[in-house]
Order: structure tokens, then sequence, then C-alpha cells
């Protein structure tokens, strides 16, 4: 069975018996210090329900990793009340110094189809006439970059940083495309990214790419390397940051499927530092380790000793760009792991993903 008609299948199950949720039920923001182009700063997150992710709606099932749809209305909604939902979120916090806005629509701000351009033009018109905010961070898919497109956003914008986040996941070709499903190509991550570099002289536009660590049928040892690759090729073709996403076990995926077969595993917490301590030391660019999941029975996780310091350790060396040390008996255990990685490996590349 290919791997979009699997992963369709598993989406439409899934929302099938997913409880709707009003726009109202869906919004949320929450508040903490991050690492913005100015140093740390206060950075308001927020998400914005939108009709939802196209490519997860669409004929592919979406990404094999993500359910970020069930945070969506899965129906029109008005732009009247997207904006006022976002201003209600950011008028939760008392703004009065320098700060970043992380606007989630739980797909791409950019696809005109899940936020009108009515919709954004009143978000970010209503940005430019704060004096505390200096940066704008949205998330799109490369197809919907173009230069009219950004060009039409800094009208509105006006001088404020605006970094458009693109999930690449992978540089391999075959992990993006057969294990991720993500539906575009290398060159259409670069194309966007060279549509960024060319405007940079005029406005105040960065780019950071989002890279998956341990997709589906991918070894401990596997996903150190492939995360570092990826990391590498993005500071190559121009990308302004990397933010590492270790795999979660998000519901009404087919990566939990494999893993309610115990088929799948998500990363150690070891390889995440792993990861950060080899791009800190090799990459020029910032890069950054999300921690959302770390320590539970559904993300990444070493034992109940170290767990909750190393969490604490990474989110720490997000804002400080060092490295970590640490200790813990758990820690042989791991190496283990990764030294015996390849041991039953086939030689046989594979076509395409086996029938579940």
């Amino acid at each position: 069975m290919e791997i979009q008609q699997l992963n369709k299948e598993i989406r439409s199950k899934f929302l099938e018996r997913m409880i709707k949720r009003s726009p109202s039920q869906l919004s949320t923001s929450w508040f903490q210090e991050d690492l913005t182009y100015n140093g740390k700063e206060n950075t308001i997150f927020i998400i914005v329900p939108t009709p939802g992710c196209s490519w997860a709606l669409g004929d592919s099932g979406g990404c094999t990793m993500c359910s970020y749809i069930s945070d969506s209305a899965l129906e029109n909604v008005d732009d009247d009340e997207i904006f006022n939902l976002f201003k209600e979120e950011f008028e939760k916090y008392g703004v009065d110094s320098n700060l970043s806005i992380k606007l989630f629509v739980s797909g791409s701000f950019l696809n005109p189809l899940e936020v009108s351009i009515n919709a954004r033009n009143k978000i970010l018109d209503y940005l430019s006439e704060n004096e505390f905010v200096k940066e704008l961070i949205v998330e799109s898919r490369p197809e919907y970059i173009n230069e009219d497109l950004i060009k039409d956003v800094f009208i509105h914008l006006k001088d404020k940083l605006f970094e458009i986040s693109i999930g690449l996941e992978s540089s391999n070709n075959f992990t993006r495309d057969e294990k991720i499903n993500k539906g575009f190509t290398k060159e259409d991550f670069q194309k966007a990214i060279e549509t960024i570099k060319s405007l940079k002289n005029s406005y105040n536009i960065k780019s950071k790419a989002y890279i998956l660590v341990k997709p589906i049928l991918t070894n401990e040892a596997e996903a150190i390397k492939e995360a570092i690759e990826t990391a590498k090729y993005c500071q190559d073709v121009g990308v302004d940051r990397v933010s590492f996403t270790p795999t979660t076990i998000h519901k009404g995926t087919l990566v939990e499927q494999l893993w309610n077969r115990g088929a799948y595993q998500p990363a150690w917490i070891w390889s995440t530092m792993e990861i950060i301590n080899h791009v800190r030391k090799e990459l020029t660019i910032d890069s950054f380790m999300d921690t959302s999941g770390f320590g539970s029975r559904r993300g990444p996780y070493n034992c109940k000793k170290c767990n909750k310091d190393l969490k604490n350790m990474i989110i720490d060396s997000n804002l400080n760009q060092s490295t970590i040390n640490h200790e813990c008996d758990c820690k042989n255990e791991w190496k283990g792991i990764i030294k015996s990685a390849d041991l039953n490996k086939s030689k046989t590349f594979p076509k395409h993903l086996p029938l579940l």
C-alpha cells in the first residue's frame, strides 16, 4: 500500500472520530522568553484556528507524524473572527517591552485558502502599529512563498522583521517523500529560500527550516546523522536558522499506528543532545531543539532520573546557543543502541513502504 493511500485512510478515520470544537475553543496562547534576532526577549506564541492544513485535508492525508489538523475548525472561519481571536490572545499580555510574535495556524499562514488575504492583512496591520512588536514568525509550505506575496506582506507589516518557517524535515529525498509524505522537493524548498534571500536588501525578512528528528523506519544512529546532514544543507543553501523537532506520537497518525504495534519509538534525549552539540560546534547559524513531549510516554525519553534535568538544560542551551554536558547511567544503554543500530539493516534499498 502506497504511503499516501495509507496516510489518507488513517487521516480520514481520525477526522471522522474527531470532536469538532468552535474557533473560540481552539484559539490559545502562551508567553515565555525566547532567543530572537535581537537576543533574549519575551515571545508570545499564538495559535489561531483556520479551516485546516490543505495538505493534510487533501488526497495525500498530510504528513505521517502530524495531527495539528486537530487544532483546526475543519470549516470556514470568518475573517473577522480569525482577526478578533488573534487580537484577543495578543491582548491577554500587558505588552510594555520589545517582543516577538510566533503565530501558528496549524498549517500555512501564507496559503490564502487557510488564512484569507483579508484576514492576513488585518493581522499584519494590527502588529505594524505596535511599537513593541519587533518580529513576526509564521509557518508556510514553500509553494506559497513568492516575491509578490512577500512584497504585499511588507506593505502591511512595514519595517518589522518577518521570518518564514518551512518544514523541510530532511534533506534526504527518500525520507521526505516516503517516510514523511511531505509532498514537495528540495528544489521547491531551495526556490523559496532563494526568493527570501533575493529580497533581503529591500525587506527585513528571514527564513527558518524545521528538521524532523527520527522519522518512521529510521534507526537511532540514522536519525542523528540525517538531522545533522540536513542542518548543514540548510546552512549551505542560505537558511537563517534551523529548529529540530523530535518526533512525538500524535494521535491519528501513521506514526501512532506503528508505535502502537511496537514498530516505532521516539528518539532518545541523548540523541537530541548529540545533534545539538554537533551543530553548535560545526554551524554558524542559530539552531534550536524543540522539547515538546520530552520525558513523556509519547516523546523523547531517557530515564526518570535525567529526563527533567536534560529538558531544562536543552531549553537553556536554546537561549544561549551552548553545548550540553551531562552523564547518567542510562547513557550506556543509548550508546549500545547506537553501536548496534545497523547490525540487522537490510542491504536492499526499499522502493516503497511495506503494507501495514
